[in-house]
């Protein structure tokens, strides 16, 4: 499905979605990983970026349901070169293009993600908008200049846990934590008991 990626410098990219219609917006950042995208996606640190994958082929093994860093994808968006729709994985439960339809993520696909890379390297972070419904240049140039700014924004309150809740790991000692956007990745490597609550929880 065509879509278009537009950047708030003027940049554009003609590209392709892979989940069907729709539209994403945020900063655009990239990530040079060759493996552990569904980390990338569900991890707080992303919350409110379009994440550019510079490895070339994405999805090829899938996703599943224990390689998550937050209860839900904190991307709002995957940028990639190519989406491999066939995964090959005995750990795979699902598809990444039905990981991300669930959770109404866009994933876009026939970018040049190295040149996308390069652009924002040299220049630095900016907005950027993408949409499969709105095909017209400076339409969505003008959308990506309007988004609000990273900077200055309280993205804790927005990635913490609403309610306390313990994580365990089968060892009977007790740590407390105090955290916004703990990955849960930070847990699976101690073997005490953990206690997760929101930042401002009394």
């Amino acid at each position: 499905m065509k879509a278009l990626l537009a950047l708030e410098d003027g940049r554009v990219f003609p590209c392709q979605s892979f989940t069907g219609h729709g539209e994403a917006w945020g900063e655009i950042v990239f990530n040079t990983s060759m493996t552990g995208y569904q980390e990338i996606l569900t991890d707080p640190s992303y919350r409110g970026q379009m994440v550019t994958m510079t490895y070339p082929l994405i999805g090829n093994y899938g996703v599943n349901e224990e390689d998550i860093e937050s209860n839900r994808i904190q991307a709002s968006a995957i940028l990639i070169k190519e989406y491999q729709s066939f995964p090959s994985n005995y750990r795979s439960s699902e598809t990444l293009a039905g990981y991300l339809k669930k959770q109404q993520t866009l994933g876009i696909e026939a970018l040049d993600t190295r040149a996308i890379t390069r652009h924002i390297r040299n220049t630095g972070a900016m907005r950027a908008f993408v949409s499969t419904k709105d095909l017209d240049s400076s339409s969505l140039v003008m959308r990506a200049n309007k988004i609000p700014s990273m900077e200055g924004q309280d993205l804790a309150k927005v990635v913490t846990t609403k309610v306390p809740y313990y994580w365990k790991n089968g060892a009977p000692e007790f740590l407390n934590l105090k955290n916004a956007a703990l990955n849960k990745s930070v847990f699976k490597f101690h073997k005490e008991k953990k206690s997760v609550v929101a930042f401002d929880f009394g």
